[in-house]
């Protein structure tokens, strides 16, 4: 785990600096779902604090059995709305949003003794059936009306584009979610978060302005078929 971190480090670092940012403005989000509660402890002793979780009651186990940690923890998996309770209640960040009236159930549901709930709002770039996220052209209307509620806090976009190994594709995927931002910016949106880039693609992701990296695999290794 130490080389691992070390390593994803160092190419954040290095990503940064070709495309002369601050490395202190880029968030390691560390994804640990399916991921036991020893290595996020591990991950948390070599200076992580954020930890992405897809799976509910296998991330509230963990959020229970670290709580003393201290750690944030975002969810970053398919909101359904017979969940959205418990992450309102445990979680400080959620990645997913796409549909309104799951932004409305989290926003009821936030405690109103904990900070408003840090949301970003999906975008599926590519217009794919099979995954997530709101189609561009319904993004401005869909910020808008997540923006007034009350326990939410709007911070940015979200993407999983599709899957490409030519860096410029990757990077033009990522491009457009950062002029959809500025789009939603110039409109007075107040956004000051990019959530993209993952293990496979991070380095085209922070080239393009992601302040946010999802990273899995290159942090706890390949997981399992069955996970």
């Amino acid at each position: 785990m130490p080389e691992r971190v070390r390593a994803v480090r160092t190419e954040i670092a290095a990503a940064a600096a070709r495309a002369g940012r601050n490395v202190a403005d880029i968030t390691l989000l560390a994804v640990s779902k399916a991921q036991p509660a020893s290595a996020v402890r591990a991950a948390a002793a070599e200076g992580l604090c954020d930890f992405g979780e897809s799976y509910l009651n296998e991330a509230l186990e963990k959020l229970n059995a670290l709580e003393a940690l201290g750690l944030t923890w975002h969810f970053i998996g398919r909101l359904q709305a017979n969940k959205t309770r418990p992450i309102a209640e445990r979680f400080q960040w959620v990645h997913g949003i796409d549909r309104l009236h799951i932004a409305q159930r989290l926003s009821a549901q936030r405690p109103v003794h904990a900070p408003p709930l840090n949301v970003c709002i999906q975008v599926n770039l590519a217009g794919e059936d099979r995954k997530a996220g709101v189609p561009q052209a319904e993004l401005a209307g869909l910020a808008a009306a997540v923006g007034s509620l009350p326990r939410l806090r709007l911070r940015g976009l979200m993407c999983i584009p599709p899957v490409e190994t030519e860096p410029s594709h990757q990077r033009a995927w990522f491009a457009r979610l950062h002029e959809l931002q500025a789009a939603l910016n110039a409109q007075g949106a107040g956004l000051d978060t990019l959530s993209m880039g993952m293990s496979g693609d991070f380095e085209s992701a922070i080239l393009e302005g992601s302040t946010l990296v999802r990273i899995g695999t290159a942090l706890f290794g390949s997981r399992g078929p069955a996970q």
